[in-house]
């Protein structure tokens, strides 16, 4: 039955993107962030879903004439653009394209469909329907990894979904952390109480979900964000009396061998696993200077670690467990600028949104989505320092929405664009509650 319904709603989904391809991106970000194949025993586990989303997509792309171009409103579109070309020329000039292909493959479609999404994605409804997808589609799974985490003790770690991006439990721990500060935005405009209650019961399964994947990255991650979140989020007091009370009693539920995992972030160079990681961040450092374009998509290579590591083979040929090591190890010096570079002028775009939110009350809702963004990203730069994940599709997904508030803001368009009058049934939750 799973089977059936995941796809049979990718298929309809499929058909309508060819009419309205941003409801191609739509499906897109919830198969590529939520994974609900993974969740089939038959022949969706393994189905083409979403290779069908994206040739829905790109289709319907040619068949209306509502788009714009992906490099219109300039700043990190222009940077991926120029990131997609550099890992392009990386992984051709490479220690092994045969063998990179596929991971190659991965990534650019991720990367193309990002581009896409800037392409057909317009109306405020479109822009808060595409948050609510990102944010929807990792909440529901921190909300059932929270009820597990707290009905065992946090005895068991949480994992994600099998074959994603975040199925290793530290991966999981990151992308809920960046998930919480989104539910935080749609928690800031949310107008009766009963949505509000519940949307605060789901941030607090999603930290008790983080905290039970047992990731000491997530609880630096974790930390790090709800600093900044305490800071952006508005009502410093009340906001900051719930987060440390919540935060304390979470921390005190978990059971004493977590507290003993994460106490061991202080001994980092008696734990293998950390010196590991170290080991592969040297060999990430050095390789990129004998290969200016990177080696490619594979740098946990023996060769590799037993010419540029200074601890050769005693900790293995461990990956770099750092998304700045990770690209820097793949595409060398060039390629870690030009995605710094992204991320900065993506920062700088959230940080103009908010300047702009301040002078026009429509825009309230842009001030604090790119608020809470910025928190979201700022626990991917802390958490990812310790985790492999620079190429998850969130922090992009993160940069789209950054990029359409701004092209939003720029063409004027709350001027122009009423909210849709719909059923009920069609609405897009949330958006009620948004200045018009």
């Amino acid at each position: 039955m799973r089977d059936i319904l995941v796809v049979g709603i990718v298929l309809i989904g499929a058909l309508v993107a060819l009419r309205r391809p941003w409801i191609g991106v739509l499906l897109w970000t919830w198969l590529s962030l939520m994974n609900p194949h993974r969740y089939t025993y038959g022949f969706a586990y393994d189905f083409p879903v979403a290779a069908i989303a994206a040739a829905s997509v790109l289709v319907g792309i040619l068949m209306t004439t509502s788009r714009v171009s992906p490099f219109k409103y300039g700043g990190p579109s222009i940077w991926l653009g120029v990131f997609m070309v550099w890992i392009t020329l990386s992984w051709r000039l490479g220690l092994d394209p045969q063998g990179d292909y596929e991971q190659w493959d991965k990534v650019m479609k991720i990367l193309l469909m990002v581009l896409v999404a800037v392409m057909v994605v317009r109306s405020k409804e479109q822009i808060i329907a595409v948050t609510w997808v990102v944010t929807g589609s990792l909440a529901l799974l921190g909300i059932k990894g929270g009820i597990f985490t707290i009905a065992n003790g946090g005895n068991y770690r949480v994992w994600g979904p099998s074959g994603s991006f975040i199925e290793e439990n530290n991966a999981m721990a990151l992308a809920l952390v960046m998930t919480i500060p989104l539910l935080r935005f749609f928690h800031m405009q949310v107008q009766n109480k009963l949505g509000s209650r519940l949307l605060l019961l789901s941030m607090v399964l999603l930290a008790a979900s983080a905290l039970g994947s047992h990731s000491r990255g997530g609880l630096v991650a974790i930390a790090a964000m709800t600093v900044l979140m305490w800071v952006r989020g508005g009502c410093r007091l009340s906001t900051g009396l719930l987060l440390g009370i919540v935060g304390i009693g979470l921390v005190a539920f978990m059971p004493e061998h977590w507290t003993a995992r994460m106490s061991t972030i202080e001994e980092y160079d008696t734990d293998d696993s950390s010196m590991g990681r170290i080991a592969a961040w040297w060999t990430a450092w050095n390789a990129a200077f004998s290969h200016p374009f990177g080696v490619g998509f594979n740098a946990a290579r023996p060769d590799l670690f037993l010419t540029f590591s200074p601890y050769q083979l005693q900790y293995g040929t461990p990956v770099a467990h750092s998304i700045y090591f990770q690209i820097l190890g793949h595409h060398g010096f060039i390629g870690l600028f030009i995605w710094l570079g992204m991320w900065v002028s993506t920062w700088r775009i959230a940080t103009a949104i908010r300047r702009a939110s301040t002078a026009q009350p429509e825009l309230k809702w842009c001030g604090d989505l790119a608020a809470m963004l910025q928190v979201s990203m700022f626990g991917y730069f802390v958490g990812g320092a310790f985790l492999n994940l620079a190429y998850f599709d969130l922090p992009y997904n993160s940069l789209v929405i950054l990029v359409l508030v701004w092209a939003w803001i720029k063409r004027k368009a709350w001027l122009t664009e009423p909210t849709p009058v719909r059923p009920f049934w069609l609405r897009v939750p949330g958006l009620q509650g948004l200045a018009r």
